[in-house]
């Protein structure tokens, strides 16, 4: 899947995107393969990456329901650590989402659960 406003060109050759334009419903993003796309910035510090849910990094179930999201990220959107991300941010008015890596959480015996509260797996390009 693709949010809009992702630039055509990030697309992989033979790979048939299902857009989010008029948003699919929560099965549908469920089903999916995995989505494709950009974000506001990341933290080189701490791996995370910054989603504000604007043009090309689509809505938060859009991130959050897929097994698989593969973000990318432009050389020039890294900043150096939190504090940096929060300055470069500003003042936004609408939710923010801090990604460091796949969904995982333990039980009281430590048992690893995978793709409880996101995806299962999370791949970043950085571009430039």
């Amino acid at each position: 899947m693709v949010p809009p406003g992702l630039p055509v060109a990030w697309l992989p050759p033979g790979i048939e995107a299902l857009a989010d334009d008029p948003p699919l419903d929560h099965d549908a993003i469920a089903a999916a393969d995995g989505v494709l796309t950009g974000c506001a910035l990341a933290i080189a510090q701490t791996g995370t990456i910054v989603l504000d849910h604007t043009a090309g990094q689509g809505r938060r179930a859009l991130t959050l329901l897929p097994d698989l999201h593969v973000c990318v990220v432009r050389a020039d959107q890294v900043v150096a650590d939190v504090p940096d991300a929060i300055a470069a941010l500003g003042d936004r008015r609408r939710p923010v989402t801090f990604v460091s890596g796949p969904s995982a959480t333990s039980d009281i015996e430590l048992n690893r659960v995978e793709g409880v509260h996101g995806p299962r797996r999370l791949e970043v390009v950085l571009a430039g």
